[in-house]
């Protein structure tokens, strides 16, 4: 059954990527700036988690592969048109992604928790930590987009990342935090293998 199961999400995880690449292509001979470099940034995204096994002996279970390739998946494919004729293509977009973000703040402190003495996070400072560890990142990108859309327009050129205003910022926003809520809520066990993994890296690294 768990063989069945790593099949399937090893077809779903081919099925995207072939569709980011088709994307890509799009770019290239449309050529649309802003689909090409979102649309390769999302290529190079689903390659990562076998360069992390390769270069740096991390392996990252299918499940959580799959969840890192669906985020640039909609984000590459919502670049062709889809941002802009559904209406809720950005919010579903800005929380999967921020549940990764929150994801890799969770699995990060966790495992320097469980692996030093030195340190300790209790339940209560995790959550907090999880919330504005994923909102930090969110502003952050927020004032990339922001930046990277004025700087476009000044040299007239067309921007690469797409902006519509103060209040669909503040929507972004919220979906943000809601990311990191579900994952502050819900995510430990589906991270835990990697928080393991983790914590067995940085004892082999201190050794």
């Amino acid at each position: 059954m768990g063989n069945g199961s790593n099949a399937r999400e090893s077809y779903l995880f081919r099925v995207m990527q072939f569709a980011i690449g088709s994307v890509v292509i799009a770019g290239l001979v449309t050529h649309n700036v802003g689909v090409l470099v979102n649309a390769v940034f999302a290529l190079g995204v689903t390659v990562l988690p076998a360069l992390l096994e390769r270069d740096f002996r991390i392996s990252l279970n299918p499940i959580l592969t799959l969840w890192i390739t669906a985020a640039v998946f909609l984000h590459a494919i919502g670049m062709v048109g889809l941002y802009e004729v559904v209406w809720w293509w950005d919010h579903l977009t800005h929380l999967l992604s921020a549940t990764i973000v929150a994801g890799v703040g969770y699995a990060t402190a966790r495992a320097l928790d469980e692996h030093s003495d030195a340190v300790s996070f209790p339940p209560r400072f995790m959550f907090v930590y999880v919330l504005l560890f994923t909102l930090a990142f969110g502003v952050i990108w927020e004032v990339l987009e922001f930046a990277v859309h004025d700087f476009a327009r000044v040299i007239g050129v067309e921007p690469v990342l797409i902006q519509y205003g103060l209040d669909d910022t503040i929507t972004d926003l919220i979906f943000d935090v809601t990311g990191g809520l579900l994952v502050a809520l819900f995510g430990t066990d589906a991270l835990s293998g990697t928080i393991e993994m983790l914590v067995t890296r940085l004892s082999g690294s201190a050794e």
